[in-house]
């Protein structure tokens, strides 16, 4: 038989008490606690693989971690803070190459890290003469807030970011928001908003259709328990922490609005963010939209896959749009 590991059983006992019926809403509050709150608990580090339905954290993490670590230690790093829109505290890490063609927003995603998510890709942004900033997402590491919104509240961050890079920059280059997983959707989320003209266009790696289909999907299909009362009491958790519904948000409704670029990026393989929520979004967008997709790519390894595939799709984009 094979083991559910710590989250697998936590879950596990909130389908034992949708049968019971008691304590359900007690259950699924420490749940949704333990998806959106800042930390991170030590089941949900031993249940990653299988809420990802992948084996992609132990495959790869040398490698990982060692890009990781040879960011981190790049030299020309300015570490920058700003308030939010909602009086949070956002951390981000600004990278300005002496010789800007464009800059790049990049956001990571859920329970990550900037230099974790972006190692691997962030030489080729400096070679191509990218200034970066990499943000840190509200709920996580550096940054303030006690809750993460899976791009819910994120989206306006984003557009404080754009407006410190433009302040920063005095916007004379063209700014690509970047985002992986989480961060893809934030990415999208924010494309539905008012965005400077100097916003030329987004890059979405991975990301997912809105924060009711994720949950959906992972409970369903990679923990293989029901969702129907868990969405509910999840929706309701969400108006009450984070003032807006999990519904009410979905990066499909703000791309058929959207009137900025968008290259969507996914890997064919991903158990975690299915394909086919790129393909959802990628109909939905009105702007104009191009797709890469890497075969046998797992959930965010796109670019280790595919580096060249990967590279030729962004710099026609660059070229297109810049």
């Amino acid at each position: 038989m094979k083991k559910m590991g710590g989250l697998g059983i936590f879950l596990g006992a909130a389908a034992v008490a949708s049968v019971l019926g008691g304590g359900y809403v007690f259950v699924s509050q420490r749940v949704m606690n333990m998806i959106l709150g800042r930390k991170n608990p030590k089941h949900m580090e031993q249940g990653a693989r299988l809420v990802s339905g992948s084996d992609l954290f132990t495959e790869y993490a040398e490698e990982i971690s060692a890009a990781s670590l040879e960011l981190e230690q790049t030299p020309g790093f300015e570490p920058v803070e700003i308030i939010s829109h909602d009086g949070v505290r956002l951390a981000g890490h600004w990278y300005p190459h002496p010789h800007p063609k464009r800059v790049i927003i990049a956001l990571h995603g859920w329970r990550s890290t900037w230099s974790r998510d972006f190692g691997f890709i962030a030489d080729f942004w400096f070679q191509n003469q990218c200034s970066v900033l990499f943000a840190e997402q509200r709920g996580q590491n550096n940054s303030g807030g006690e809750y993460m919104g899976f791009g819910m509240l994120e989206r306006y961050d984003c557009v404080d970011w754009v407006h410190w890079v433009k302040g920063k920059t005095g916007g004379k280059e063209p700014i690509y928001l970047m985002g992986i997983s989480m961060g893809a959707t934030t990415v999208l989320m924010a494309s539905g908003l008012s965005l400077p003209k100097n916003v030329h266009g987004i890059i979405a790696d991975c990301g997912f259709t809105s924060p009711h289909a994720i949950w959906k999907h992972v409970t369903e299909k990679n923990l293989h328990l029901p969702y129907l009362l868990q969405g509910v009491l999840a929706n309701e958790w969400c108006r009450r922490r984070l003032h807006v519904g999990s519904k009410e948000c979905s990066a499909i409704d703000a791309l058929k609005k959207s009137s900025v670029p968008v290259l969507f990026i996914h890997g064919t393989d991903d158990k975690f963010v299915p394909v086919q929520m790129t393909y959802e979004n990628y109909k939905a967008c009105a702007s104009p939209k191009r797709l890469f997709l890497v075969p046998g790519a797992q959930h965010g390894m796109s670019y280790h896959i595919d580096r060249p595939g990967y590279q030729k799709a962004v710099r026609e984009f660059w070229r297109e749009f810049d």
